[in-house]
């Protein structure tokens, strides 16, 4: 498999997805400098237990992002928490020219509750900077860890996750309704083909 740049495919993932995949990374982020989508405020869920949360995500839909542009089907995050307490995050899709894609980071909790990581796809080496860092927040998460809406706080970047390739349409809805009641621009979101089964 083919090892590319965080330029290239950087999570959140969702969040992503997280993130963003995300699924799940993202570029840094502001929130005091980043504008809002929407009219509501971003809320992360009241706590993660990210043993459970750990596994293979399927990106079921995505709000565009640059990282993620070459990113045509397939596309996954598997987390795996590390004996540290950090969380390896490792993203996956099939690219637009029909190659497999991968990038590796790393997720460290912020604060105690788990649902709001920092996510970073440096080289190991350059992971103790001050830089780099992306937000990822929980947005969404079902009682028994099937579904999952990951975002950036300042609503720029969302991801729809499942462990299973498919989401049905209500519960799919159901995440896009949260999604937008707390100020995501949820007419851009852009549905996932997932092969993978």
């Amino acid at each position: 498999m083919k090892i590319i740049s965080k330029k290239t495919l950087a999570v959140a993932g969702i969040a992503g997805t997280l993130i963003a995949m995300s699924a799940c990374s993202t570029t840094p982020t502001s929130e005091t400098t980043a504008k809002p989508t929407g009219i509501g405020k971003t809320q992360a869920v009241q706590s993660v237990d990210l043993n459970r949360y750990a596994g293979k995500w399927y990106e079921i839909a995505r709000l565009p992002m640059f990282f993620q542009r070459n990113c045509a089907s397939n596309v996954t995050a598997t987390y795996t928490l590390q004996p540290t307490g950090k969380v390896e995050v490792n993203n996956q899709c099939m690219g637009k020219d029909g190659k497999p894609m991968q990038s590796i980071g790393e997720a460290t909790k912020n604060g105690d509750s788990g649902s709001k990581l920092k996510v970073t796809f440096l080289p190991q080496g350059l992971r103790w900077l001050p830089v780099g860092k992306a937000d990822y927040w929980v947005l969404a998460l079902d009682p028994n860890y099937n579904h999952a809406l990951v975002g950036t706080p300042n609503q720029k970047y969302l991801w729809i996750l499942s462990r299973t390739p498919t989401m049905d349409e209500a519960t799919y809805q159901k995440m896009v309704a949260t999604a937008k009641s707390q100020g995501y621009d949820v007419s851009k979101l852009q549905k996932t083909v997932q092969n993978s089964r």
